[in-house]
C-alpha cells in the first residue's frame, strides 16, 4: 500500500471517528476541487460555496457509508455533483422532455474543434449555456456520466438526456462558432 492511500485510510476513519482535525484536513484537501465542480452547476461563486459546504455536511453526516469502493475523492464529488442537482431542481429548472417528437441524430456530431480550443475555452461556453443544458453537459462530458446515470440523478428520460445533450451541444458549437473557436 502506498504512503498517499495508507494516510487517505487513516484520515477516513479518524472522520468516521468525528475527529474534527482529520475533518478538516479531510475538507482542505478537497475544497477547492469540490468547489470548481460545483461552479459548472450553479450560476454564482456564492451560491457554488453554500452547495459545497452542504456537500461537506453530507459527507461528514455520511462517511460512516463509506465502503472504500471507490476514492474518497470521487465519494466526495459524487455528493458535491448530488447536491448542486438538489440545488437546481430546487429552483425548479425545468429540462425539457421531447420523447413524442422525432429526432434526427447524425451519426457523427461532425464537430470540428480549432486547435486552439483548451477545456477552459468550453467549460466557460458551457457555463454561459442555459441550466437545462449546462447541467447535462456537464454531467455528461466533464464527469462521464452516461445517459442512463443522468436520467435516473435528474428524473428525466434517457430520450430527455439525449435531447439536451444534442440541443446543448448545438448551442456549444454555435457559441464556439462565434468566437472562432470551432
Amino acid at each position: 500500500m502506498s504512503k498517499s492511500i495508507f494516510l487517505n485510510n487513516k484520515l477516513v476513519e479518524d472522520c468516521k471517528l468525528n475527529k474534527a482535525k482529520a475533518q478538516m484536513q479531510l475538507y482542505d484537501k478537497y475544497c477547492n476541487a469540490m468547489f470548481s465542480i460545483a461552479q459548472r452547476y450553479v450560476k454564482d461563486d456564492f451560491t457554488a460555496e453554500d452547495v459545497m459546504q452542504d456537500a461537506f455536511i453530507k459527507v461528514f453526516k455520511n462517511i460512516k457509508n463509506f465502503k472504500g469502493e471507490v476514492t474518497i475523492g470521487a465519494w466526495i464529488k459524487r455528493i458535491v455533483i448530488n447536491q448542486c442537482i438538489d440545488y437546481l431542481k430546487k429552483k425548479r429548472v425545468e429540462l425539457v422532455s421531447i420523447e413524442d417528437k422525432k429526432l434526427d441524430v447524425a451519426a457523427n456530431d461532425d464537430w470540428t474543434i480549432d486547435e486552439v480550443v483548451n477545456v477552459n475555452m468550453v467549460t466557460t461556453a458551457i457555463n454561459s449555456l442555459p441550466e437545462k443544458y449546462k447541467v447535462v453537459l456537464s454531467l455528461y462530458l466533464l464527469e462521464g456520466y452516461d445517459h442512463q446515470e443522468i436520467a435516473q440523478v435528474l428524473s428525466i428520460s434517457e430520450v430527455a438526456s439525449r435531447s439536451q445533450l444534442m440541443r446543448g451541444k448545438n448551442k456549444l458549437k454555435i457559441q464556439l462558432k462565434e468566437f472562432s473557436y470551432a
